[in-house]
């Protein structure tokens, strides 16, 4: 019997159509198979499609499976904003949901309303990782076509994240994020001799009104090139900072917005607020806008 299957194409972190990361996403996925997950994403070719389960027990209201083109992702920051934009339109539906993905759970918030309306997603504190050691730091450098000079001397390189984590690395300005010439080929090894999934390169001299950083990212090890804009990495980009004191904290909170995608001409924006309780940084909010491109209905036998 054939099987009618919803798929909708969602901007995220921007409201401008075409700019902004974007997203597939595919309701009532429960009748697919991982093939045909895998096949869907590869033919739809965004970075990332997510892929709408029912819940499995009484700790989560919905289920998300991540694929990009060329493997399953165990959680994905602007595929996450989309997902929701879309559930979002639902008539009833609520205002605060929590989501389950291979990576755990995530409570996502929506504010505002009609077009306006703003995801907000929180995840648990990242884990900062490991800094890499010379040899490391330079093999890195010269698969993006970086010399030491270019490097912001606050900011060592440094894994951050568990699942889904991220090579962090900072550079003094936008003119170098310009100038960045990725070698896909070694980066994809880089990335499993270091154990980081992708590249993060990030400055403190945004060029951006109302934004502290400005950055760009290469996960080419799992089928991204370059990532357009990433929650996630603006995530672990948060606890970065403040563990450096780059970021300013203010009571129980501590707040900054990055831009990405200038460079891809699809810029877009990813608002970030950090929760502390005493000393303790307990959570990060990943929060932006989305846009629809459209919708669809795909026949598979």
């Amino acid at each position: 019997m054939p099987r009618p299957i919803k798929v909708f194409q969602v901007d995220a972190f921007t409201q401008q159509l075409f700019t902004g990361n974007p997203a597939g996403v595919v309701l009532g996925a429960e009748v697919l198979s991982d093939d045909e997950m895998l096949g869907i994403a590869r033919e739809l070719n965004n970075g990332d499609t997510a892929f709408v389960l029912p819940p499995e027990s009484d700790d989560h209201d919905v289920r998300v499976r991540f694929f990009t083109p060329r493997t399953e992702s165990s959680f994905v920051g602007h595929a996450t904003i989309a997902t929701q934009y879309v559930l979002s339109e639902e008539v009833g539906s609520p205002r605060r949901r929590r989501q389950r993905q291979k990576a755990g759970l995530v409570d996502v918030e929506i504010r505002g309303s009609g077009a306006d309306r703003r995801i907000a997603v929180r995840q648990p504190a990242p884990v900062l990782g490991r800094e890499l050691n010379e040899r490391e730091r330079l093999a890195v450098l010269d698969a993006l076509a970086l010399s030491s000079a270019d490097l912001d001397p606050r900011c060592e390189m440094r894994i951050v994240g568990s699942a889904g984590n991220r090579l962090l690395i900072g550079v003094r300005g936008t003119q170098q994020l310009k100038q960045l010439k990725p070698d896909f080929n070694r980066l994809t090894t880089l990335s499993a001799q270091l154990g980081a999934s992708g590249h993060f390169v990030f400055t403190l001299e945004s060029g951006v009104e109302g934004c502290l950083t400005q950055s760009r990212m290469f996960c080419p090890a799992i089928g991204i090139p370059e990532d357009p804009v990433s929650g996630n990495a603006h995530g672990l980009l948060g606890a970065y900072l403040l563990h450096h004191d780059l970021l300013k904290r203010e009571g129980d909170h501590a707040h900054f917005s990055g831009a990405q995608g200038q460079f891809m001409n699809r810029p877009g924006r990813v608002d970030v607020d950090l929760e502390f309780e005493g000393n303790s940084l307990e959570g990060v909010w990943i929060i932006g806008s989305a846009a629809m491109v459209f919708e669809t209905t795909i026949i598979l036998p």
